[in-house]
């Protein structure tokens, strides 16, 4: 597995049954807040898209309306996922992208983009390795492990199944599956059906959704939420109502991501905790792979934080499509 030679997705036509189930998860897992929660400040935002290279660091960080939650961590956080945690083709579909005999399911989050134009320049997900992970570490580092090349060894393959439940206007998904700069694959956002990959390498995007001159809600911070009120989403900041929307003007997709492990041998390894990384070790390495490039920085105090050591990681790793529809 490579950026430049990601596993080829696979296509799911129909995941679900009854997808009308979608909409009862949306309403129980409510409210949802903007994924950029994930990340402090612009430079942590270019480890994962291009589209913080645009921004002037010496002005806020632009808040996008693209609103996240979760509904299962391991375990269900909400009343009916099973639907998709256990996912019996999503796990066929993982195992054939993967080649992997053993598929255990980690999360199912869902993505509610309003009415927007097209914002993302193509970014990809955020990976895990031995002993370092989300659960303890910020996205962008994770991420920025993974462009660089130097932690392939503790890598935990990761197979991401992205299903939708729109049927408005716009809202495709764009996706490079011969890499970033290889010509992408444009996919209508067609409701109910699913494209299962190796989306921690293979770089994709949303496109514009809604009418043509859709307008981006401004004001927003890392507090703002999407709440259903009963009849509506409101987008909400501090409790004023900035927007709302009707239940079909929102872009709906699940993601549902899995660990891959080629054989039980493998799992059990994994499961021991053989062969971990640490932050010191993830730290010395970088050092030691900047210095080799010309790059001889100060060791930084705190290395998830300092913007200087963040920015010259982003400097010498970046990876971003080059080749657009």
């Amino acid at each position: 597995m490579s950026f430049d030679s990601p596993r080829k997705p696979i296509i799911i036509d129909q995941l679900l049954e009854d997808p009308s189930v979608v909409r009862e998860l949306l309403i129980a897992g409510s409210p949802y807040w903007t994924v950029q929660r994930y990340v402090k400040n612009l430079s942590e935002m270019q480890a994962l898209s291009d589209a913080a290279r645009r921004a002037r660091k010496d002005r806020p960080m632009f808040i996008a309306p693209w609103f996240r939650g979760d509904w299962a961590r391991e375990q269900p956080l909400v009343d009916g996922v099973e639907v998709f945690l256990h996912s019996e083709a999503l796990r066929q579909a993982a195992m054939r992208c993967f080649d992997g005999q053993v598929v255990i399911p980690q999360l199912v989050y869902v993505n509610l983009t309003p009415p927007i134009p097209k914002l993302d320049p193509g970014h990809t997900d955020v990976p895990a390795f031995r002993g370092v992970d989300r659960s303890q570490y910020p996205v962008w580092l994770l991420v920025t492990m993974l462009k660089s090349g130097l932690f392939e060894r503790w890598y935990v393959p990761s197979v991401t199944g992205v299903s939708w439940y729109y049927e408005g206007e716009g809202g495709g998904f764009t996706y490079w599956p011969d890499g970033p700069d290889q010509p992408p694959v444009q996919r209508p956002c067609i409701s109910n059906s699913a494209v299962v990959g190796d989306n921690d390498h293979m770089f994709h995007r949303i496109e514009a959704v809604g009418p043509e001159g859709s307008k981006v809600p401004h004001g927003l911070t890392l507090d703002s939420e999407l709440r259903w009120n009963g009849n509506n989403w409101e987008l909400l900041e501090q409790g004023q109502v900035l927007e709302r929307y009707a239940h079909e003007e929102l872009r709906i997709s699940v993601s549902w991501k899995a660990q891959v492990f080629a054989d039980e041998a493998s799992y059990a390894s994994y499961r021991r905790g053989e062969d971990q990384l640490c932050l010191d070790t993830v730290v010395d390495t970088f050092l030691a792979d900047l210095r080799e490039k010309g790059r001889d920085i100060e060791p930084p105090a705190d290395p998830l934080r300092e913007r200087p050591f963040i920015d010259a990681l982003n400097a010498q790793y970046r990876r971003a499509p080059t080749v657009f529809p």
